[in-house]
């Protein structure tokens, strides 16, 4: 499978002394550049270039989905980073907590403005091609902003939509989560007005029409609008775009190398271990780390730096209901390492190069640690450069959000969303739902109720869960909070009011009066 090859486009630094111009001629100028199809694909391929940059889905945006939620947590002995996941903030510009991701979200926008400024100005043999390009960049902007909303928008005009290529000295004026939101939608139906709805092999990993309407999806039912998510979806699960998707035949298939870019993945993240030491993570390395490192930091004790871990009670969840044949969830060994693993399936008895007595040890003992993108199943060491693609969107996911619409909507089929987790269910061995939880078929509450579970049970570690709970409703009320702290201790840190998004870096807000800083930070 032939990756996308991610270039960096580097603006020239133009150093005058009275009338003489001194250019650095390995780079490129803005007057020279933007002036050819290969320019425009090279701009377009900078924005790709952002998903390999530790502040995004290379490392630390894990952080502030995974960990955060109540699914996972850190107990790193750097006690900053760790209170970044139990809601303790004292600096705000924490660098990697804090200020990275949200710096690298306006970068990875930056970029997508350019190819948008300028790329309509450039002639193409093709009027499509020119469109593909134009989609591809939309899709990627309203992507951070999807991520700015759900991590940092609040009712205050604190987050702020730049449209066009800025400058260092700009102060854009701040805006409220629901603008986000706005433009957020905006970005997609252009986006869906103008992708293909599939690539060929030579391009597999770039947006589609269907990445388009499932992030437009996902957009639309974090403000409860179940009934226009749910027309999104429908183009997935029912119409056009059925095609394209469904379920891989194996659980595991979404999450090993080996079987990459298949009939589950509606947007894929391309990752590859082709660039070793001494690849870098900076911004202008000429030679990028193509591979991410999630994994290293989640790895298990003397494998990787286990700055987070999962909460036990997945374990639980998974375990309180057998599969068809009398086993346990063949999900649980896919997605986690914990003590009693090697009994509770055969031949699970490694954690990459260790056998099962590191369970008597104390830094191993009592703990479960995150298996989903580990490549344990065919090395024994992480490091920086692991060549798994990261499903940022797959078909489960899209079946699941198409269910949660069905149910909140007062003519939803409950019959039709229960049917469609049956199928999540049943690809894993596991039975339909009336068979242990009959009343999750019979009424709509019981369903959706069920359903938070069902998502943990599928998607755990997979980056939705702060988004879920957000949704949810669970973030801003007390019998949510008391829920979760039943989970995650965490939580008891947990501020109403406040916690429900992260504070604006202080250097932003100090520098740019256009902005305000979230509720009660």
């Amino acid at each position: 499978m032939k990756k996308i090859l991610f270039t960096i486009i580097i603006s020239s630094l133009i150093f005058s002394s009275c009338d003489v111009e001194v250019t650095n001629p390995n780079d490129l100028e803005v007057k020279i550049f933007w002036k050819t199809e290969a320019d425009a694909q090279s701009g377009l391929n900078a924005v790709y270039n952002m998903f390999y940059k530790p502040g995004l889905y290379t490392r630390w945006i894990w952080f502030r989905t995974d960990l955060t939620s109540d699914e996972a947590f850190s107990s790193s002995p750097w006690l900053e980073l760790a209170d970044w996941t139990r809601f303790i903030y004292n600096n705000y510009n924490f660098w990697e907590g804090n200020a990275w991701t949200y710096r690298d979200a306006y970068e990875t926008i930056y970029r997508a403005n350019q190819v948008l400024n300028k790329v309509p100005d450039i002639e193409f043999a093709n009027a499509e091609d020119k469109n593909y390009v134009l989609g591809q960049a939309y899709f990627l902007r309203a992507l951070q902003y999807y991520n700015l909303a759900l991590l940092w928008g609040s009712d205050n005009p604190s987050v702020a939509i730049v449209l066009e290529p800025s400058s260092p000295g700009d102060t854009p004026v701040g805006n409220t989560e629901s603008a986000i939101w706005n433009q957020v939608e905006s970005d997609l139906q252009m986006a869906i007005d103008m992708l293909p709805a599939s690539w060929d092999d030579t391009n597999k990993g770039r947006a589609t029409i269907g990445a388009a309407k499932a992030l437009l999806a996902k957009s639309l039912m974090q403000q409860q609008r179940w009934d226009a998510a749910k027309t999104q979806l429908e183009w997935l699960v029912k119409g056009e775009g059925k095609q394209y998707y469904g379920l891989a035949p194996s659980f595991k298939d979404n999450f090993t190398h080996f079987a990459e870019n298949n009939i589950e993945s509606v947007f894929e993240l391309q990752y590859s271990d082709v660039h070793k030491a001494p690849a870098g993570d900076g911004d202008f390395d000429i030679d990028p780390n193509l591979g991410q490192n999630r994994a290293q930091f989640f790895g298990p004790p003397g494998v990787g730096w286990t700055d987070g871990e999962s909460r036990s009670w997945l374990v639980d969840a998974f375990k309180a209901e057998l599969n068809q044949d009398g086993e346990y969830d063949a999900r649980l060994k896919e997605s986690l390492f914990y003590e009693g693993m090697d009994t509770d399936f055969e031949g699970n008895d490694k954690i990459y190069r260790f056998n099962m007595d590191v369970w008597q040890q104390d830094n191993y003992r009592g703990r479960v640690f995150i298996r989903k993108y580990a490549s344990d199943y065919y090395r024994d060491f992480e490091d920086y450069h692991n060549p798994i693609n990261i499903r940022l969107i797959r078909f489960a996911d899209v079946m699941m959000m198409y269910a949660e619409c069905l149910a909140n909507m007062p003519s939803g089929d409950l019959g039709e969303a229960v049917a469609l987790v049956n199928l999540i269910r049943n690809r894993s061995n596991m039975p339909d739902l009336a068979v242990n939880h009959l009343a999750a078929t019979q009424d709509k509450a019981a369903f959706l109720k069920r359903l938070q579970v069902e998502r943990s049970l599928e998607l755990c570690h997979e980056g939705h869960r702060w988004a879920d709970i957000k949704r949810w409703g669970l973030l801003n009320s007390t019998e949510g909070l008391d829920e979760l702290r039943g989970r995650d201790s965490d939580f008891n840190n947990f501020v109403m009011g406040k916690h429900d998004c992260l504070p604006i870096p202080s250097s932003e807000v100090d520098n740019n009066p256009g902005l305000q800083q979230n509720p009660n930070y």
